[in-house]
């Protein structure tokens, strides 16, 4: 690359060798378009990045920033000419405040890493994708991600409390703040968190925290269907119950867990629900029983309070080996859409009633308990026909979740592959307001260009 982008920057850190571009060119969405990038640039510090954006703006190159590239949208993929933010070398931890109950990250930082250095003090970072061992919190925030405990315990952008940033006329700002309330301007930090990088480039996270969670009792149910397991799910939400986790693993993805680590789990049910509560005391045992009974009388064959940790551990464990043991079978398509808790079992059944139609395999993992589910739409390599019933299945999807009052993305992001679907349930007025703000903050185009809100062709 002719001239780094500032002289600043060393010479180690800007990546130009095509070979080596190749890594960085997209993230997991495996149907995602991606171009080639001009060079990938790993900054150290705020100022660094914020020398590449003011370089990037004066000779018009599009900027895109990237975390771990665990995405699944396309969100993170690159463009023809880009330069790449990769953020793998700004992975510290820069504060944990245990008065006030906050800690201070680069964007580098990886999830799970954040969560043991907070359990070190006694606190504990909610936000848990399936991801977590591996996604980054820049990328968290970008998406807005979630995870299992959020169905009790809420997304990541109820724990962002103050970013800085990189706006867009190349100035290192701050925007929210530390303290317990605050209404001072529009919400700035909120605005950012799920915009995907198309507003700014994320170079400091300040996240809230709270005390080390209580011991959890785990609910496990065997049923013959989603749709019944999806009944279970509306019978603890009607029940009042609010649990810690409440997730959904079928057959099929017991099976591929099985075929990968050996864990012997899909032998005994075409469809697991696991729930968590972690109520203290008597109370919490009274919850666990309720949700036992809501299990059974939804038609569990066999549900049961697990008294093995142990085993408990490793039922969810498989539910975080889903997706990578099911990518080994073949391409995946991923959908990411989230309904109404009472509209699950509905969602559920016209899931399979589209595969069915179309003669695709689709497998259902879901945060259940928060009606977010994940059907995996898996295909053979080479088979284009397939692939393309495959697309046809991945909008359908869309449309149903858009037509029981749901949303096309719950966690994973719009990226590139919901865009469609994105503009079908927002429509022409709101979608207008998107595209003011992003021309508002991005004014030259050049934050993550072609994704989420950007114009197009009618």
């Amino acid at each position: 690359m002719a001239n780094a982008p500032v002289d600043r920057i060393p010479a180690a850190k800007v990546i130009t060798d095509p070979a080596a571009l190749g890594r960085y060119q997209h993230d997991e969405a495996e149907w995602a378009p991606y171009g080639m990038p001009l060079a990938v640039v790993r900054p150290r510090s705020a100022e660094e990045v914020r020398d590449v954006v003011r370089f990037c703006l004066e000779h018009e190159v599009p900027v895109i920033a990237r975390g771990a590239g665990t995405g699944l949208s396309g969100g993170a993929n690159a463009v023809d000419g880009a330069v790449i933010l990769s953020f793998e070398d700004m992975n510290q931890v820069l504060r944990v405040d245990t008065d006030e109950r906050y800690a201070v990250v680069q964007p580098g930082v990886v999830n799970d890493d954040l969560r043991a250095v907070c359990a070190e003090q006694g606190l504990w970072y909610p936000p848990d994708p399936a991801s977590s061992p591996w996604s980054t919190i820049g990328g968290n925030v970008a998406t807005n991600a979630g995870g299992m405990c959020c169905v009790k315990y809420g997304v990541t952008r109820d724990y962002v409390l103050e970013l800085e940033m990189v706006n867009g006329r190349g100035e290192l700002v701050r925007v929210g703040r530390r303290t317990a309330k605050g209404v001072a301007g529009y919400d700035l930090a909120g605005l950012m968190v799920g915009s995907e990088g198309t507003l700014g480039v994320i170079t400091e996270i300040t996240v809230r925290l709270r005390p080390s969670r209580p011991l959890e009792r785990t609910v496990a149910g065997y049923f013959d269907s989603v749709v019944d397991a999806g009944e279970a799910v509306s019978a603890v939400t009607a029940a009042g119950i609010i649990p810690s986790a409440l997730e959904l693993v079928d057959r099929h993805c017991l099976a591929a867990v099985d075929a990968w680590k050996n864990m012997g789990l899909s032998a005994d049910a075409n469809v697991v629900l696991l729930g968590r509560i972690d109520t203290p005391g008597a109370e919490g045992d009274a919850e666990a029983e309720r949700m036992r009974e809501c299990f059974e009388k939804a038609g569990a064959g066999w549900a049961v309070v697990s008294t093995d940790q142990q085993e408990a551990d490793a039922l969810f464990q498989a539910r975080r080996l889903a997706y990578p043991a099911l990518e080994r079978l073949g391409p995946l398509l991923t959908e990411d859409v989230c309904v109404p808790r009472m509209a699950l079992p509905e969602m559920l059944r016209r899931i399979e009633e589209i595969s069915q139609r179309h003669d695709i395999h689709v497998a259902n993992v879901a945060h259940a308990g928060d009606g977010n589910l994940h059907p995996l739409i898996i295909t053979k390599a080479g088979d284009e026909a397939a692939k393309a019933r495959a697309q046809l299945v991945f909008d359908e999807i869309l449309d149903e979740a858009i037509a029981l009052g749901g949303t096309v993305t719950g966690e994973h992001g719009v990226g590139l592959l919901k865009m469609a679907g994105m503009d079908k349930e927002l429509g022409e007025a709101v979608l207008g307001m998107h595209h003011a703000v992003k021309s508002a903050l991005d004014p030259a185009g050049i934050f993550n260009p072609g994704k989420v809100v950007a114009v197009r062709q009618k």
